[in-house]
Order: C-alpha cells, then structure tokens, then sequence
C-alpha cells in the first residue's frame, strides 16, 4: 500500500493508536517517514522510522542503551516483573550482557540449532499431517503457536504434559512492555514471572541431578556453561529461562502466522515457491522484513547526540521502529511489496549489533521448516475469514488465523 503524502505527526501517540493501524501500520509508517523521521513525540521521547538511523543506533552501544531500569521502574515498581526484564539478555548492557550472552549464543550457536532440524521437521511434519482435512480451523491455535512451545520445551526439557502454561505465561510476562498498561495486566504479568520461576527452580534442581549432553538440552548447556571460570547465577538461569520463552514463543508464532497469510493472499507468491523450494531462505528473510513480528525496539541515548539534523539530549528514550525501516524506500525498492527473491535484503527484524536477536538461527529454522512443510503437504489451504490481529503495536501477529482445508 502507498503511504498517503502528508503524516499525521503532530497527533502520532502509541498510546492511543486507531484500530486501523493494528490492521495496518505501514502507511503511518511511510508517511511518518517523509514527515517527521525522527519524531519528537509529546511524552519528550523520539520515534525513529529510518533505516540508517536505526542501523546507526544498534551499531553504537556506548551512545544508546539497552538498560531499562530506568523506563521499568515506574511502571513495574519493584515487582517480579522489573527483576525480570531488568535481567533478561535483551535489556541489559555490557558487561552483565556479554556474559550471559555468551552462554546463550552457546547454547544456539548454529552448529547446535542445525542438529536440531530432524527432530524439528518430525515435530512439524506430524502437526501439518494431523491438521483438519475437512471444514475450516485456526491456523494459530493449531499449528503456528504450537510449534515454538514445543521447541522450547524441548529446550527446558520440560515434560510434555506440563507444557500446557508456556503459552500463557509468555503471553502475560511480553504483554507488560505494551503501551498502556493495566493494572490486570501488571497484575497477569507478575503472576506469570513468580509462577515460572518457582517451576524453573525444581527443573534446574532435577537437572542439576541429572544432566543431558543431548543437542537440545539447552538448559544443561546453560547449568554447564563456564568461561573464564564464570558460570550463571541461579538468578540469571531463571530468568535466562523466561526470556528463551519470550523471544521464543511470540516471535516466531508471528513470524509463521504472518508469513503464510502473506502468501495466502498472494497465491503467485505462493505458486513460485512451492515451484522453486530453494526460494525458501531468501523468503524467509522477506518475510521478517516485509511484516516483522516484533515492530518496535526501544533505547536510552546515554550521551547529546544528532540524528537527521535533530538534535537529542541524553537521557532522551528512543522508539526504533522495526516496522517503518523495513520499508524504507532508501534501502528497498518496491518497499510494499512482497518479492521472495529479494536480495540483499538488509532487514532488521533481529535488531543489529551486539543487541542481534541470539535466537535468530532457531527461528529460521522453524520459519523454513514450518511454512515449506505447510505448503507442500497442504497445498490447497485458503483463508476462510478475515484474521484476527492482535492489538499490540510492539508485537505485529494475529490472535487468529482462519483457514478451509481445502
């Protein structure tokens, strides 16, 4: 879609979206871009939409920040959710951040995701072949969801019959960094970090007991991990937990979700790929560029500094927005649309920098695995209604997918 000439900067609040920018953003996006590209917005902090300027602010971490104590403290106060995401790998900055993220970047390092990929395409392969094959059924609760939990709690080693709170403790513990809070959903996401903790604490003691050297046992590798005679606090494996589920879990169900209703809407698109498998890996990265699960990032500009000739002061709290830079004219041509064969496609969907998804093997892998299983084995597959979209503007995903069998 073309964005509209003028942008509506002056009135722009995350606070108060229009229902229709949860359908779709993206021409807010554009013409916020041709307007205003770095926006000064009225609660002091500024909205970035330009490629470059997000590219410059994850390459320079001594300049912006990934801390959030500061931003969380009045609104979590002093709960299990700011212990939480005040010690999670993605809000914290050298040192503490090397450190963890060394024994996570470990753990999935690409040697170790990759011998992931039999069991994953078993997993995947056995959920497409039980999908309905008469009537119609939501994609999302049946496959896209399903598909990262069980991943993840294969990681955690988490028996399969207790599997069942995963989703929904993700769900409460990422639905707190929305804009607008409620004190019901403080309350959810409290709830969720404390009771994920206190089942955290008798997992590690049981495989402190007995641990695993399988490929997948990511969190022996965490219990194990040691450099330079360094190991993780029990603290930080509780909560190096939470944040594998949370990066994780949302993400990657947006990511299938919003990929394969891109190329159900585009059936041509469709057509080329099941025509050309070895389109898939290039795909995949059109996908995360062209709608990206996760939309918005955040920093704290630690010093004075100028960008697109507007001047910031530190302490200034930067919106990146993952969304609009995706679509910058001035990196991709043709920016709306959806070309599976795009390359290089320099898309920001894991961040940039030290600060660089450390999931990200994991989720093309299971973005891959997934979609071409889906494809090939369920070729006929059509939307059956108009999806749902959840209303968060960090996270871009649908709460429901309906499609007919075909």
């Amino acid at each position: 879609m073309t964005a509209p000439a003028t942008a509506r900067s002056d009135t722009f609040d995350l606070r108060q979206l229009p229902a229709s920018f949860y359908t779709d953003p993206y021409p807010t996006y554009h013409a916020l871009r041709a307007a205003a590209p770095v926006l000064r917005c009225a609660d002091g902090s500024y909205f970035l939409t330009r490629h470059a300027d997000l590219d410059r602010v994850y390459r320079d971490p001594r300049s912006f920040s990934s801390d959030k104590q500061r931003q969380f403290k009045p609104v979590f106060g002093d709960s299990p959710l700011f212990e939480h995401h005040t010690t999670s790998l993605v809000f914290n900055d050298p040192p503490l951040h090397t450190q963890v993220r060394k024994a996570v970047g470990d753990a999935l390092s690409p040697r170790a995701v990759a011998a992931m990929a039999p069991a994953l395409t078993t997993l995947v392969e056995g959920l497409v072949d039980g999908l309905p094959t008469t009537g119609s059924f939501d994609l999302i609760e049946a496959f896209a969801c399903v598909i990262p939990v069980e991943v993840i709690g294969n990681f955690l080693r988490v028996p399969p019959a207790e599997r069942g709170p995963l989703r929904g403790w993700s769900a409460a513990i990422l639905g707190a960094l929305e804009f607008g809070l409620d004190a019901a959903g403080l309350a959810r996401g409290n709830r969720a970090v404390s009771e994920f903790v206190d089942y955290l604490r008798e997992l590690i003691r049981e495989r402190r007991r007995h641990p695993s050297n399988a490929p997948d046992d990511v969190l022996s590798r965490l219990i194990q991990w040691e450099s330079n005679g360094e190991r993780l606090s029990e603290h930080q494996l509780y909560h190096q937990c939470i944040f594998l589920l949370n990066a994780g879990h949302e993400t990657t169900t947006n990511l299938i979700g919003n990929g394969v209703h891109a190329l159900l809407c585009q059936p041509a698109a469709q057509a080329a790929l099941l025509a050309q498998p070895a389109l898939m890996d290039t795909a995949i990265e059109e996908f995360l560029r062209y709608d990206a699960p996760v939309q918005l990032g955040n920093r704290l500009a630690l010093v004075d500094v100028t960008l697109g000739a507007v001047d910031i002061p530190a302490g200034s709290t930067l919106t990146l927005c993952i969304g609009a830079a995706n679509r910058d004219p001035a990196v991709f041509a043709e920016p709306d649309r959806l070309w599976l064969a795009r390359a290089p496609n320099p898309q920001l969907a894991f961040g940039g920098g030290i600060h660089t998804c450390a999931g990200l093997h994991v989720a093309r892998l299971e973005a891959k695995i997934a979609i071409a299983s889906l494809i090939t084995r369920r070729p006929r597959l059509a939307l059956a209604g108009p999806p749902t979209r959840a209303h968060r503007a960090r996270f871009r995903g649908f709460t429901q997918l309906p499609v007919s069998a075909g």
